[in-house]
């Protein structure tokens, strides 16, 4: 099993999976690979981007579980994109995030059409999760592509995100009044009033505010515009922020406190991910932590995500999802790694939970 899955996710690393094209071949190799392993596959394209989902187990089964897993990468240096394997960890970019997991989840679809479940089981691979995820998983679940539980193979060490804060893009833009660079008191600095209210803005109310996984929302600048020429006032400044907010908060209040607090400026909303809620004492959360505990041999954390992932796409339909995923480091970074071994102990922790689901297994029984 090792070194199928090092095979598997070094092929899917090399593909360079950050463009369009390449996210389309990555697709194909998969959809070709399972098919050679007999998984019966299905294609889907959506404004240009290709994607897969495999089903495997009875039509009507009792419970489907879905098995997310995205193929798309954030870019690096050429490096970045050969893999190599040393002191037991997969060295590539993806290796950790995600493509370890797709690896993984394949090799089991593999597995199990040979012996298919009585649960039903729904592989998806998918493009732009990095980009949003609306082109690919949210594509999907508007096809109807979803299930009883979901498992996002995001990176968590093999702990469990059960919730996700919700995400919030928002452009704050001030005005000012135009006048030549020499006479700046004759002129209003766009740019000048927009630092003064920023630090207003980042500490509002709802910064201070906590909940069950989180300590504190995050906000984060991520961009300025502002001014046309060294020798202007610049009459037009604005601010990008980039606010995760907390399950327990509305968006709607955090808006009205950041117009509240610059009612002169025009606020934008750019884009709402909703956050993720899935209860911690779901039976399929508290299957999928007795698997885990059991397979891995240690304890395994259930915990809140800081960033999104395309759990939210399922969790607005009410349908509970998580993000569980190997041990690694340095995604989106360089020396990106996956522990080999952690994909093996990733692989049985899946079959395992599956095998609970059909009611096979019980927690204190797993085959080696």
């Amino acid at each position: 099993m090792e070194d199928m899955l090092v095979r598997l996710t070094s092929s899917l690393i090399q593909m360079e999976n950050t463009t369009p094209e390449r996210i389309n071949y990555s697709v194909e190799f998969c959809a070709d690979w399972l098919q050679r392993h007999g998984v019966p596959v299905r294609l889907w394209e959506n404004q240009g981007l290709k994607m897969i989902t495999a089903t495997i187990g009875q039509v009507n089964a009792r419970s489907t579980l879905v098995l997310n897993g995205h193929l798309d990468v954030v870019p690096g240096h050429p490096e970045n994109f050969i893999p190599r394997v040393e002191g037991g960890r997969l060295y590539g970019r993806g290796s950790y995030d995600m493509l370890g997991s797709v690896a993984a989840m394949m090799n089991l679809a593999a597995d199990l059409v040979h012996q298919p479940p009585n649960c039903r089981i729904i592989l998806q691979l998918v493009p732009d999760e990095e980009k949003g995820g609306e082109l690919g998983s949210g594509f999907l679940v508007e096809q109807g592509s979803i299930g009883d539980f979901v498992i996002c193979g995001e990176p968590t060490n093999l702990n469990i995100a059960v919730q996700a804060k919700g995400v919030l893009q928002v452009r704050v833009e001030f005005s000012g009044v135009a006048a030549h660079g020499s006479r700046p008191w004759l002129g209003k600095n766009a740019i000048v009033a927009a630092m003064q209210k920023y630090n207003e803005l980042a500490t509002l109310d709802f910064m201070q505010e906590s909940s069950r996984f989180f300590p504190v929302p995050s906000f984060n600048l991520a961009k300025i515009e502002g001014g046309a020429a060294l020798n202007q006032v610049p009459d037009r400044c604005s601010l990008y922020l980039d606010i995760r907010y907390l399950p327990t908060q509305n968006p709607a209040d955090i808006l009205e406190s950041i117009r509240q607090a610059v009612p002169d400026a025009h606020v934008e909303t750019l884009r709402h991910g909703s956050p993720v809620t899935t209860s911690e004492f779901d039976p399929y959360v508290q299957s999928l932590y007795q698997s885990t505990a059991h397979v891995f041999g240690k304890k395994t954390a259930l915990f809140g995500q800081d960033g999104s992932a395309d759990t939210r796409f399922f969790a607005q339909y009410g349908i509970p999802a998580v993000e569980f995923g190997p041990i690694g480091a340095n995604h989106h970074g360089p020396d990106e790694y996956v522990e080999i071994e952690s994909l093996v102990y990733y692989q049985k922790i899946l079959k395992h939970f599956i095998k609970q689901l059909e009611g096979k297994v019980s927690t204190d029984e797993i085959e080696k």
